[in-house]
């Protein structure tokens, strides 16, 4: 199990993909979204905005099903959100054998699918 300082660290490499992405790709696939990564493992979300900017205001709190819902939900193991970040695990593959969980409309994944 990771920890959830390897998960922060997980995040912020993703959101260097996405800032890696030139500007105009970027605004071709981003709405800006809550999300919130949930971890059971950990008994912890990560909630955030995914902007242009990227992933910002990233805030981990303990679950609590009284917290109001994001516009997309994830719902992955702390080993597999890290292993997503460091390019150990595909993100395709990971929906696939529902090691990640996605929680968001349909157009919404679509344009997600791109980020990852």
């Amino acid at each position: 199990m990771s920890s959830i300082d390897s998960c922060l660290v997980g995040i912020e490499k993703i959101n260097q993909r996405i800032l890696a992405e030139p500007e105009e790709e970027r605004r071709r696939h981003i709405r800006e979204r809550s999300v919130s990564v949930v971890v059971p493992d950990l008994a912890t979300a990560f909630d955030m905005r995914l902007t242009l900017d990227g992933l910002v205001d990233v805030t981990p709190r303990p679950l609590d099903p009284a917290s109001p819902k994001p516009q997309v939900r994830i719902t992955v193991g702390s080993d597999d959100l890290v292993a997503v970040a460091e390019d150990r695990l595909d993100a395709a593959r990971a929906l696939l054998s529902r090691r990640v969980r996605v929680e968001a409309a349909v157009g919404d994944l679509l344009r997600m699918r791109r980020l990852l």
